[in-house]
């Protein structure tokens, strides 16, 4: 049963996955088919001034109210300023939602855009709309800026380019699939959530019944079989390379440990949860999606989203923030005191790696909420005008770029659009978004829309 749902009837039910190795790494061996093919092609390289190295995008699902977390109007009235207070930053005069504390003292990091449009109020076009950078079309399917990046940069070893944590659904395949591209540029869904107690990566798990050497015999089967194959067909090419990087993968106790959070030490796993002695790993696991995402980013995947549920409230406000102690279900409700830890600690992580520089931190959204509450303490979906934030990667931090109007209806300056945000995403990571990639049918498509413009303020 899921315990989050959005509003269009969408739970955490993922909806694909790479995997199901019925023995022997088989899915994983098509995922990998799929990606030598891929290779064939001619590379196409970035521009030479990549600021990042890698990206992780920190998606909020269901569409998070700007108002009750990063454009909070303390001055509105009553029904438009919500159930929450405010705090100063680090900046001067500029004020974030009263849960989101830490987040506030580390700003000097970060850029907030508090004006980002969209004419998109529904979730499947939201979603693909701030994914892809593109409006969403019934005449082509666009690619999601995950799938981009993995089509465009070099494999990394046996890891995918591409990984979601712990999916990703939606209504729409389109919105956060691989489009026209290679469907070895899809996601790749781990489906175990690491924020949870049971958390175990059923893909790089023996089937049942089976350990190495079992697999290794079986193995060798498949090769004997392959070699006997060459041999009447008169080919001389060597065994299947798909087979054996899916095999290396399972194998290889350097990519396990990649999704091993047990390795991490307890200080570290606490700087990213709220309070992870209280069992909170199964009901705020934010932090731990974000701790696996800097593993993985650490190990040269160069995307990862955290897919983080539960923002899609169209009632009582209060649920995004309250944590009553003795209350067991409060916990699944501090969804902004569990991103504000979460996205601090991983910022604070980053930086204390040496890894925040060359890596791109995003936090976005479907859209943001109505500025009036409802009836029923909630906002209503609200695409006019709404928040996204960016840190590391050639970002340059400590700023705050356009503005809402004073009760955070429509922008009052610098709108900026899905388009510019992708345009901007490409640049940093050294994509020009001019850069033209080819459908299937031999339509050159440009990665970032040709109206979109790269946002120059963020650039360090």
């Amino acid at each position: 049963m899921d315990t989050f749902k959005r509003c269009d009837g969408v739970g955490r039910r993922h909806f694909v996955r790479v995997g199901g190795l019925a023995g022997l790494g088989l899915g994983l061996v098509d995922f990998f088919r799929l990606q030598r093919a891929e290779a064939a092609r001619p590379a196409m390289l970035s521009n030479g001034n990549a600021r990042a190295k890698a990206c992780i995008l920190i998606w909020l699902d269901g569409g998070a109210s700007h108002l009750d977390t990063f454009d909070p109007k303390p001055m509105a009235p009553s029904e438009v300023r919500g159930p929450f207070g405010s705090v100063n930053t680090i900046l001067p005069g500029i004020r974030i939602s009263e849960h989101l504390p830490q987040t506030a003292r580390i700003l000097d990091k970060l850029a907030l855009i508090r004006s980002v449009t969209s004419p998109f109020g529904v979730h499947n076009f939201a979603v693909q709309y701030l994914m892809t950078g593109y409006k969403p079309t019934p005449s082509i399917e666009y690619p999601s800026m995950a799938s981009v990046v993995a089509h465009l940069q070099p494999e990394v070893g046996v890891l995918p380019s591409n990984i979601a944590i712990p999916d990703l659904v939606s209504r729409d395949v389109a919105a956060i699939g691989n489009g026209f591209l290679p469907s070895s540029t899809k996601h790749f869904s781990l489906v175990s959530d690491p924020g949870k107690s049971n958390y175990k990566h059923r893909d790089l798990d023996f089937y049942r019944g089976l350990d190495l050497s079992r697999l290794d015999r079986r193995r060798k089967i498949v090769q004997a079989m392959n070699e006997f194959g060459n041999l009447k067909s008169q080919s001389t090419g060597p065994s299947d390379p798909d087979l054996e990087r899916a095999y290396e993968l399972i194998a290889s106790k350097d990519a396990k440990e990649a999704f091993n959070l047990e390795q991490e030490p307890e200080k570290t796993r606490e700087l990213y949860s709220i309070d992870p002695r209280a069992n909170l790993y199964d009901s705020n696991n934010i932090g731990q999606q974000c701790l696996l995402a800097r593993r993985l980013v650490e190990r040269g995947v160069p995307f990862v989203t955290v897919n983080n549920t539960g923002w899609d409230n169209h009632l009582d406000l209060k649920t995004y923030g309250n944590r009553h102690p003795g209350d067991p279900r409060s916990a699944s409700h501090a969804l902004i005191p569990g991103l504000d830890k979460a996205a601090s600690g991983l910022i604070g992580d980053l930086s204390d790696r040496g890894m925040l520089d060359d890596t791109l931190v995003l936090i976005m959204t479907d859209f943001g909420r109505t500025p009036k509450i409802n009836s029923t303490g909630g906002r209503e979906h609200w695409p006019n005008c709404f928040s996204v934030v960016m840190a590391g990667g050639g970002v340059k931090g400590g700023q705050v770029i356009g503005e809402s109007d004073p009760l955070g209806e429509f922008v009052n300056k610098t709108p900026i659009t899905p388009g510019d945000l992708s345009a901007t995403i490409y640049t940093l990571l050294g994509f020009d978004p001019g850069l033209e990639l080819t459908t299937p049918d031999g339509r050159p498509i440009r990665i970032s829309p040709q109206e979109a413009k790269v946002i120059e303020e963020l650039l360090a």
